[in-house]
C-alpha cells in the first residue's frame, strides 16, 4: 500500500489532487491512497518530519507552503534549487527530497496549447512558488522579456533578481497599455471576491498583442481572467491542463511509471 498527500491550509480540502491521483492508480493498478492534509504554519516542519515518520511516499506541496518548506528538506533537484521553489516531495528512505514539477508541467501545457515561447512577451502576475516556476520556464524557453508583477515590490525584485525579468508594479499595469503575447496569472486570485483590488486592476488592463491568457487556478465560478479574455477575445485556458501535466511528473517521480497527462484530465472529467 502506497500513500501519498498534499500539504497545505485549508486549500487542501478544495484540491482535486486527491481524488484524480487515487483515479489514476486505481486505473494503473496500484494499491494506494492520496489524502489532504490542512497544515498550520507553525507545524510546518513537525509535519514534513511526519513524512518520515509515517512513511509517506510522496507528497505535493502547495500555497502557502511552497517556499517555506524547503528549509525542512534534505536535497532539491537542480531546477527546484533555481526556482526557489518546490511542489513535491519524494521520500526515499528518511531522505526528502524537493522537485518543481509546476515548471516542467507548464512547459508541456505551452506545447500542448502550441504557443512558441521563443522571442515572445510575457507578463506574469504573482511573486509566489508558481510564478517563480512560470518565470523560470519563460525565461528557459527564451521569451524576449518577461514583465513580473504583483503587490509587493521586495518580493518583485526578488523574483527577477533570482531568475529573470523586469519588476513592474500594479498600479503601473493598470494605467497604461502593456505589450505581451501571453498573459499568465500564477497568483491563487481569480474572483472578485478573493480580491476586490486585483479584480479591478484586471479589469482595467490594456493589453496588446496577445495571444493568449492562462490561468493557473481553476474552478472558479466567476473568474475575472475569464472575462478579461472574452472581453479582449483573446484565448484562454485555465489551470487545468497545467495541473494534470504536473500531475504526471510527480507520478512518474513517485512510481517510475510514465502516466499520460490525457489519462490525468480524463479522471478529472470523471471526478468533476
Amino acid at each position: 500500500m502506497k500513500v501519498f498527500c498534499i500539504l497545505s491550509d485549508e486549500r487542501a480540502f478544495r484540491s482535486k489532487s486527491p481524488a484524480m491521483f487515487s483515479t489514476v492508480m486505481k486505473r494503473v493498478g496500484i494499491k494506494g491512497v492520496y489524502v489532504p492534509f490542512k497544515v498550520k504554519p507553525k507545524q510546518l516542519g513537525p509535519a514534513i518530519q511526519s513524512l518520515r515518520t509515517l512513511n509517506i511516499d510522496g507528497a505535493n506541496i502547495t500555497v502557502p507552503y511552497k517556499e517555506s518548506v524547503i528549509p525542512h528538506l534534505d536535497i532539491l533537484s537542480e531546477g527546484a534549487n533555481i526556482i526557489g521553489a518546490i511542489n513535491t516531495i519524494v521520500r526515499n528512505s528518511d531522505e526528502l527530497k524537493g522537485y518543481n514539477t509546476n515548471a516542467i508541467g507548464f512547459m508541456d501545457t505551452l506545447e500542448e496549447a502550441g504557443f512558441e515561447v521563443p522571442d515572445k512577451t510575457a507578463l506574469v502576475f504573482g511573486t509566489g512558488g508558481a510564478a517563480k516556476a512560470v518565470v523560470f520556464i519563460l525565461n528557459w524557453l527564451r521569451a524576449a522579456s518577461i514583465i513580473v508583477t504583483g503587490r509587493s515590490q521586495d518580493e518583485m525584485k526578488k523574483v527577477v533578481s533570482r531568475i529573470s525579468g523586469e519588476a513592474r508594479n500594479l498600479e503601473t499595469i493598470s494605467q497604461q497599455p502593456v505589450s505581451a503575447n501571453i498573459v499568465i496569472n500564477a497568483t491563487s486570485v481569480s474572483d472578485p471576491e478573493e480580491s476586490p483590488e486585483l479584480a479591478e486592476i484586471v479589469n482595467k488592463l490594456e493589453v496588446t498583442d496577445c495571444e493568449l491568457m492562462i490561468d493557473l487556478n481553476y474552478g472558479r465560478q466567476n473568474n475575472f481572467w475569464t472575462a478579461k479574455a472574452a472581453e479582449k477575445g483573446i484565448r484562454f485556458m485555465d489551470g487545468l491542463p497545467a495541473l494534470a501535466h504536473q500531475a504526471s511528473r510527480c507520478f512518474k517521480l513517485w512510481t517510475r511509471l510514465d502516466v499520460e497527462p490525457a489519462e490525468f484530465i480524463k479522471a478529472l472529467d470523471e471526478v468533476s
